[in-house]
């Protein structure tokens, strides 16, 4: 119930015409021990509250509310020095099942793709599509709370 699973992998190739939703997204941390995130996604505002990556990489507590976007515009004011932006796209999978979310990053991460598949077990399987390069799952330089710290315009460092 409040269990996240995904996967992430960098993104090489193209997914846009495959996308049937885009949103822009801005968000920031108000916390990291727990991860505690304000996100503006369109019209809507969500606070997110994240526990500790399992030893997988793979599954995490995760607990969001949605709030109206007034209120997330105030709380990002109160946030951590910095900001993730980027725009999101939907891409149905082809087992049917699933849908990726791929972001497109803005800002000081410009250039950087990812997508993400959220999966009901960790045993889960399904199907990549072709622009789907390297798994980065449990790497957390490329976390979102991680970008905000260290965006790609400052090198990536094991």
């Amino acid at each position: 119930m409040f269990q996240e699973i995904e996967r992430k992998f960098l993104v090489n190739g193209d997914f846009k015409a495959e996308a049937f939703q885009a949103t822009d997204i801005i968000q920031g941390y108000l916390s990291h021990g727990p991860t505690v995130r304000v996100r503006v996604r369109g019209d809507q505002g969500y606070l997110t509250i994240k526990g500790p990556v399992g030893a997988t990489g793979l599954s995490r507590f995760e607990w969001e509310k949605e709030i109206t976007k007034d209120e997330a515009l105030a709380l990002l004011q109160l946030a951590e020095p910095g900001r993730i932006e980027k725009t999101r796209y939907l891409v149905k999978n082809t087992d049917g099942i699933h849908t990726w979310e791929v972001d497109e990053f803005h800002g000081d991460n410009e250039g950087l793709v990812m997508a993400e598949i959220e999966l009901h077990s960790e045993a889960d399987t399904f199907d990549k599509p072709a622009w789907i390069g390297e798994e980065v799952t449990g790497d957390k330089r490329y976390y979102n709370s991680y970008l905000m710290k260290h965006p790609l315009l400052k090198p990536l460092t094991p």
